[in-house]
């Protein structure tokens, strides 16, 4: 048994959209991440959830407040990956971490690729932040879904692999792999 498995896992939900960050619009991948997670994870989490707008500054704020303050084992955004002029999370994901994970990506658009021909357009990424592994996730809910179906099943090996708290799937929905 894994001395970390009683811990409650703090995992961050961020949604990076001006519209939705004024409440022009009701944000849809933030909840979408939170009912995917809650749908697969059995061991002990809890969301810190924010939506903020595509800003350069309160985006890295936002990122290295959940991961070196919050203590966020993992941190998934939502949003600003295409290549509109206001589309910074990957740039603002890569400047914050220590190292980043390129087979993340690589996964979601192969995955997305199967989905819609713009997925070449996503720029999404991976990074690991001292403990913290961060995903940057498309914008619309389908999408996050799909994402999270292909490469969530690292995530915990990599969690343990960064010291962080067990995190546990229902192997009926999605099985993670451990080694060994």
């Amino acid at each position: 048994m894994n001395s970390k498995t009683n811990i409650i896992a703090k995992i961050g939900i961020v949604t990076v959209s001006d519209r939705a960050s004024r409440g022009e619009y009701q944000d849809l991948g933030g909840p979408a991440i939170h009912d995917w997670l809650a749908g697969v994870l059995v061991s002990g989490w809890e969301a810190v959830s924010i939506v903020i707008p595509d800003d350069k500054a309160i985006l890295e704020n936002t990122l290295v407040k959940l991961c070196d303050i919050e203590k966020c084992c993992l941190v998934i955004t939502t949003g600003g990956t295409g290549p509109a002029k206001r589309d910074i999370t990957p740039e603002v994901t890569e400047a914050v971490c220590d190292k980043i994970l390129y087979g993340f990506g690589e996964l979601m658009r192969s995955i997305s690729l199967k989905f819609v021909p713009t997925a070449i357009l996503s720029r999404q990424i991976a990074g690991i932040r001292q403990q913290s592994l961060i995903i940057n996730l498309p914008g619309k809910p389908a999408a996050i879904s799909d994402c999270l179906n292909a490469v969530f099943p690292a995530v915990p090996c990599c969690i343990d692999l960064l010291e962080g708290p067990y995190l546990q799937t229902d192997e009926k929905i999605l099985k993670a792999f451990r080694p060994g």
